[in-house]
């Protein structure tokens, strides 16, 4: 049975000034993020989406099968529906032209953030992934957790604040 997953809000824009919780999977859950220049390559694409849509990456953590982000709106115009669509395509054509198969599963989940509090338990959900998930001791042994805002150090700080 294929997984359910929930639809976007047909009421909001994803338009302006939000935070963005984004998780997507790998195409048949392979274990495409093992490899260092793997997870580069498509933070590179991100970061060409990022730059056209005006999104910024909080915090990301590319699992073996998925990836977990954080992203918000850096400007009023900042458009989260279109970083998506363009960090996908990019993404997945480029890895695909680069290593020979498919990269994402079709859907994937994404939520609004509206409460203040939410980006830091996000991070916090976020960045504890490989713990959780029994890859490293500790959040700062895991090499494919990152941000184009902030060093490790300071997700840790920001995640952990009281």
């Amino acid at each position: 049975m294929k997984p359910v997953h929930p639809g976007r809000p047909r009421s909001f824009d994803y338009v302006g000034l939000n935070y963005y919780s984004l998780t997507w999977v790998c195409h048949e859950r392979q274990p495409l993020f093992t490899q260092a220049d793997r997870v580069e390559f498509v933070r590179a694409q991100f970061l060409r989406a990022e730059t056209e849509t005006g999104m910024a990456n909080v915090a990301d953590c590319f699992m073996p099968d998925h990836v977990h982000k954080l992203v918000k709106g850096e400007s009023l115009t900042s458009d989260a529906k279109r970083f998506i669509r363009k960090a996908k395509q990019y993404s997945g054509f480029h890895f695909s032209k680069a290593f020979g198969v498919k990269l994402w599963q079709r859907d994937g989940y994404d939520r609004i953030l509206l409460r203040d509090s939410e980006p830091m338990q996000v991070v916090r959900y976020i960045i504890e992934n490989p713990v959780r998930a029994g890859l490293v001791e500790k959040v700062e042994d895991y090499p494919f957790t990152g941000s184009s805002l902030y060093s490790i150090k300071e997700l840790v700080e920001w995640a952990y604040t009281v």
